[in-house]
């Protein structure tokens, strides 16, 4: 069984594939030693590889590495930047600043769109957006607050917006809020929709008629229908993991 990891800033998104019976068990740990302890928890699970992409500094990727090695006796593959891959080229200037798992992203949606021209948007705590054209050059992106931290903002920097955002269920079409709660939470919701919306536009401009438009990320259910033509990929990351370190056996 193979270990996936997307080892975020405050989040570890993990998943464990089997090759008769696809993903097994899946789920985000707050802590290396959550992690560690949530999978010796699994007696089932039998872990002969690992891959994993981290946005952590070295030294917390690899302590990680190391312990999982300890652990469960395997040393895992880490996604590492590169200028072009599988036919996709980086478009960043210095293409070793491109976050990771933007570029897992890319690649993974670079292959499912069969070869040609992509936008890809990631809706998490910071919202992202890549384009790719048809001959797998990146275009470049656009980086933005998701609602975490759009809420997060307000709450910090204007002094009378004081919720539990955890009380309200966000959904994709909120009416005008008649309290501050819903009025936040609802303008968020269109703040979000409103840049889906922008990309689309923008690619059109860029590549043209003929693209598809993949969405992942925690937020993605929100805006799905702002492109009708899009399509909800959960682990397009994880995929992109997959085509950056191959396991042979």
């Amino acid at each position: 069984m193979i270990l996936e990891l997307d080892c975020g800033n405050s989040l570890i998104k993990w998943r464990v594939l089997s090759k008769i019976d696809g993903v097994v068990a899946s789920g985000i740990a707050h802590s290396d030693d959550e992690l560690l302890v949530t999978l010796e928890s699994y007696e089932s699970l039998s872990l002969s590889h690992g891959r994993l992409v981290s946005v952590r500094s070295d030294l917390e990727t690899t302590g990680l590495i190391e312990r999982l090695d300890s652990t469960f006796g395997f040393s895992c593959q880490q996604a590492k930047p590169v200028a072009s891959f599988l036919g996709v080229k980086n478009g960043y200037s210095d293409y070793e600043r491109l976050g990771m798992d933007r570029w897992l992203a890319l690649l993974g949606g670079f292959k499912l769109a069969g070869n040609k021209a992509c936008v890809v948007i990631d809706l998490g705590t910071a919202v992202t957006s890549d384009f790719v054209d048809q001959i797998g050059q990146h275009a470049g992106g656009f980086i933005c607050p998701g609602i975490p931290l759009m809420r997060r903002e307000l709450q910090t920097h204007t002094r009378r917006i004081r919720y539990n955002p955890e009380l309200e269920a966000t959904n994709g079409h909120p009416l005008p809020g008649r309290n501050t709660m819903h009025a936040v939470e609802g303008g968020c919701v269109y703040m979000l929709r409103g840049f889906v919306r922008t990309q689309y536009d923008l690619a059109l401009e860029l590549l043209g008629a003929d693209f598809a438009v993949f969405l992942t990320g925690g937020d993605a259910e929100l805006v799905k229908d702002v492109i009708p033509t899009s399509r909800v990929v959960p682990d397009l990351v994880f995929d992109g993991l997959a085509l950056a370190c191959p396991v042979d056996s």
